[in-house]
């Protein structure tokens, strides 16, 4: 499988990597559901279809999913990539959450321990946390660097703003720089391209893209807008709040698209995400061993100009100010640029 430089990391991750939310019995209907054996082999499996990098977080299943990867990983931990999180309430204690120094340096240690390993290759703050100081937070995460704990360190789900604010002040500062940012980023809602996918280009900041298919409404299962009553989609339902004015649309286009090429929905929406500017890596949540199969189906898939142009027409939705006001003042390749440090000529092939 490709691989390609974590932002400004010496790390090269696989187009695609493993998520572990489902590992674990402990967490919301509908999200985990995968147990040891089911974990071996999903495991196994994506490490010989070349994937490399395996992400989880403290707060998956109470910790279940940290426990249930470093057991399966055994002794192929050496040969892989593992990312894990901290910030968000791990348990009914108040206390136990964000992004304090106290709560950083405790919970590294934790997730270390059950992992079954003496570092992390990727540490990211899971959220931010307006009630710590973002010096305290930044020089926490430096202090897991500078220990050996964790080779480099990123976030997740910050905005543009912040995540430049950070990276600023961990220069300023001799500080270890986020390298990486955990984004959410499909065909349905592009949302990122807005603000957060210039930050990347700008910080050289690598994305690790999660639910690539919409929680599930990009596989083609799902008649566009229907509620769900089953599965990630059914637990998170306030996910369908963007969705609705373009399912349609770009789910006809991943159709048309995936019959002409004998793939599914679901590959074509893997490979047109792997293939936007600044995407390092997306992140494959799967419960069986089919459904990673089929994702898998896109390791190797590189879409042409004209595919990749359908499925952004079909996707695309007005910026919103100031963009809006750039896009006014500047071509189409200019724009494009601007946005994603590519022309807009750029394609997945």
């Amino acid at each position: 499988m490709q691989r390609s430089r974590l932002g400004g990391s010496d790390l090269e991750v696989s187009r695609f990597s493993l998520g572990t939310m489902t590992f674990g019995n402990r967490g919301p209907a509908g999200i985990a559901c995968v147990d040891r054996a089911g974990a071996d082999q999903l495991v196994g499996t994506a490490i010989d279809a070349g994937i490399n990098l395996f992400d989880t977080a403290d707060v998956y299943n109470a910790g279940e999913s940290e426990t249930l990867l470093g057991e399966v990983l055994g002794a192929r931990r050496k040969d892989v990539l593992i990312a894990t999180k901290v910030g968000l309430r791990v348990s009914r204690s108040p206390e136990d959450q964000g992004l304090s120094a106290r709560h950083i340096a405790a919970s590294i240690d934790r997730s270390l321990a059950r992992l079954g390993t003496d570092h992390v290759d990727l540490y990211l703050a899971h959220r931010i946390d307006p009630s710590v100081p973002l010096e305290e937070t930044l020089a926490a995460f430096d202090a897991v660097v500078r220990s050996g704990k964790a080779r480099h360190i990123g976030c997740s789900n910050w905005p543009a703003w912040l995540t430049a604010k950070a990276i600023m002040m961990q220069r300023a500062n001799g500080w270890a720089p986020f390298v990486t940012g955990q984004v959410y980023y499909s065909l349905l809602d592009r949302d990122v391209e807005q603000e957060i996918v210039p930050c990347a280009v700008d910080h050289d900041v690598g994305l690790m893209i999660w639910s690539a298919l919409a929680m599930g409404r990009l596989t083609g299962k799902y008649a566009p807008s229907a509620a769900p009553t089953e599965g990630r989609l059914a637990a998170f339902k306030t996910f369908l709040r963007h969705h609705e004015n373009r399912e349609g649309a770009v789910l006809a286009a991943l159709r048309a698209i995936a019959e002409a090429r004998g793939k599914t929905p679901a590959a074509i929406a893997l490979a047109w995400t792997a293939a936007r500017p600044t995407v390092s890596t997306v992140l494959l949540g799967v419960r069986t061993i089919d459904q990673l199969r089929d994702n898998l189906s896109a390791a190797d898939l590189l879409l042409s100009d004209d595919e990749m142009a359908r499925l952004d027409a079909a996707s695309a939705r007005p910026p919103l100010y100031p963009t809006s006001a750039i896009a006014e003042v500047l071509d189409a390749d200019s724009f494009a640029r601007f946005t994603t440090g590519r022309p807009a000529s750029f394609g997945g092939g």
